[in-house]
């Protein structure tokens, strides 16, 4: 192959890259709508209760049994710095994929399939850091309103994923010996 005809296959390859379509599921929190990767959602579920573990954060709700494996659910508003949520019959519980585990994530309602062009995905501006402001992707524009991105990866850190786990697990060993030593 040519030298010419390597640079055109090259950049053709780029242009596909760059106008890539992906498909967002957007969902409202509070006033706000938010969308995350499709390839991440692997259910959506109307709220139902959950068992609450002792000592997570306010952010954990509990889990559920989803048929035999057990799914923390977070609040994605107390994981936002808000109230948390006092669900509803019309909440809505997103059952995504997040770094090879599964976990929900309570929202008020599913919005939308939205399907845009990756190089559509606008960077967020420059800022003061705000709560909530670090899971964010990007914003896109849709019609005449804005939708955030959320990186799931981002904000179910290791540690966001495992305070739910640790929870779950019953304490074998009791009290360690450094807490009677203070």
């Amino acid at each position: 192959m040519s030298a010419t005809a390597q640079a055109t296959a090259k950049g053709a390859e780029a242009g596909a890259r760059s106008s890539r379509t992906i498909q967002l599921i957007s969902f409202t929190v509070g006033s706000e709508e938010y969308g995350v990767d499709i390839m991440a959602v692997r259910e959506i579920r109307a709220w139902s209760e959950t068992t609450p573990l002792p000592n997570t954060p306010e952010v954990v709700r509990g889990v559920i049994n989803m048929r035999g494996a057990i799914v923390p659910i977070f609040d994605l508003r107390a994981r936002f710095g808000m109230p948390r949520t006092e669900p509803t019959k019309y909440n809505v519980v997103i059952i995504v994929s997040v770094a090879s585990r599964i976990v929900g994530i309570l929202v008020d309602a599913v919005s939308d399939i939205i399907t845009i062009n990756e190089d559509e995905i606008r960077p967020m501006p420059e800022m003061e850091q705000v709560s909530g402001i670090g899971f964010m992707e990007g914003l896109i524009t849709v019609g005449e309103r804005m939708v955030g991105l959320i990186g799931l990866d981002r904000m179910f850190s290791g540690r966001m994923l495992d305070s739910a786990d640790t929870a779950a697990r019953p304490m074998l060993a009791g009290p360690s010996a450094d807490a009677g030593a203070a």
